[in-house]
């Protein structure tokens, strides 16, 4: 239902507390989808606090309100650190500093929520719902993004025998075992976690990423200004927006570049990542004219910008399957152009692409097909709106907003209504409660640096 209340919303007031360090104004697509997943969930009646942290990814903003109120949502942003956030290490290590000042938050509000909804960002963060389920009692849901310590092994960070990826996948089973329940984004992320641990299989729901059709609408590119602004009207172009980190097969892509190189196609690449650099080094190296990088697009241009392109590229590493879940694809089924996908063989996004019929699937180091596909569509604009065309119409019934949240809306609804519902209402803020937030029994002025 777009407008308006659901019927549930007559009768389920759950109060759901969702802690995730990345929210808007924050680019990244994880704070953007909860965002907008929150609104829906609210929409449905449910009373929500969200604990995140303050920009650490937006473009010229570095800070946001502390407190913003609407209609059922609180938000509520912790002061983040921002040391060597390019850097692995510096990522985890504010990603520790937010857990620890997301604790320190729980300690004083935790009492006020039905249930927890905690994501894979950090990757750790997920601990904190089984200490906090130890220590009060309240039943927490994982939304997994992404799987760790899986990630970090297949990229060769830590070996699979280190001490930590042992001590992780302890943990982990520890925290979804004691969940009442665990969101994964993809089937493929789902016989991951039930291959080492199929005893929580039960646990486990798959519900997909999204795209909102009503945001991202298709525009003819003679009519989109970032098409005019960046010169590709009159030509065919091919777009890879998002990541371009490691664990995204950039090579085969680059590799589809090299081979149609002579040929009027355009390679646009939009945003940032451990591989940018050296798509451009390599692009440099093949004296490639027909590729244009471009940085991350703030979120008001992403419309056109997924839009001022013929096909749209999706690609997922080596070893990646199941572990990571493209939220680019959903974007440009929305867009209405058809999608290549570089993944392996055991892809669900080959599922999607083959029964929506969208576009097509090619396997990891295959440039030469996926150069083929590209030049075929070149040549027959038809069947490239045809498939666009369908891309956007099985979105339209699979991936909506609408759709998604009603799924996550059950999920929660009966992780709830299997715990003791905490039945005091939620009163407005009011002056003390914007300045403290919640009252706590730490008065170390260390501690409540960290809960700031």
């Amino acid at each position: 239902m777009r407008n308006g209340k659901t019927p549930e919303a007559q009768h389920h007031r759950t109060k759901l507390c969702v802690v995730t360090q990345f929210y808007p104004p924050d680019y990244a697509a994880t704070g953007q989808l909860i965002e907008e997943l929150i609104k829906h969930l609210a929409n449905y009646g449910m009373h929500i606090r969200v604990f995140t942290g303050q920009p650490g990814y937006a473009f010229s903003k570095s800070s946001a309100p502390i407190l913003e109120e609407s209609s059922n949502v609180l938000i509520r942003r912790s002061r983040t650190a921002r040391l060597w956030p390019q850097r692995i290490r510096g990522k985890a290590l504010n990603g520790l500093l937010f857990c620890v000042r997301s604790g320190l938050h729980l300690i004083g509000t935790v009492w006020r929520s039905d249930l927890l909804l905690l994501t894979t960002a950090p990757p750790y963060l997920p601990l904190l719902g089984y200490l906090v389920h130890l220590l009060f009692g309240v039943s927490y849901v994982c939304l997994l993004y992404d799987l760790y310590p899986d990630v970090a092994v297949e990229l060769n960070v830590i070996p699979s025998t280190h001490w930590l990826a042992g001590l992780w996948d302890r943990l982990n089973y520890l925290v979804w075992k004691q969940a009442e329940g665990v969101i994964v984004l993809s089937p493929t992320m789902k016989d991951r976690i039930t291959a080492k641990y199929p005893e929580i299989a039960d646990k486990i729901s798959v519900i997909h990423n999204w795209a909102d059709p009503d945001w991202i609408v298709p525009i003819q590119k003679e009519d989109n200004w970032f098409a005019q602004k960046n010169n590709l009207t009159q030509k065919f172009t091919v777009l890879y927006s998002g990541n371009m980190g490691r664990c995204h097969d950039m090579e085969t892509i680059m590799d589809a570049a090299v081979a149609l190189k002579n040929e009027p196609i355009q390679f646009v690449f939009i945003g940032g990542g451990a591989k940018r650099q050296g798509c451009i080094e390599r692009a440099q190296a093949e004296n490639l004219s027909n590729c244009l990088f471009l940085p991350y697009q703030d979120r008001e241009t992403i419309p056109y910008s997924l839009t001022a392109c013929d096909v749209s590229l999706v690609s997922v590493g080596f070893g990646m399957e199941g572990l990571i879940a493209p939220s680019k694809f959903y974007g440009s089924l929305a867009a209405g152009r058809p999608v290549a996908v570089v993944c392996q063989p055991h892809s669900y996004l080959r599922h999607i692409v083959e029964e929506a019929q969208c576009g097509a699937a090619f396997d990891i180091n295959d440039g030469g097909g996926l150069a083929k596909f590209i030049y075929s569509l070149y040549e027959d604009r038809q069947l490239a709106s045809e498939m666009g065309n369908a891309g956007r119409c099985y979105l339209e019934s699979h991936f909506t907003p609408e759709v998604i949240a009603r799924k996550y809306f059950k999920v929660l609804s009966a992780c709830a209504d299997r715990t003791p519902r905490n039945e005091e209402p939620i009163e407005p803020l009011n002056s003390a409660d914007k300045r403290t937030l919640s009252k706590s029994s730490f008065p170390s002025k260390l501690v409540r640096w960290l809960k700031s």
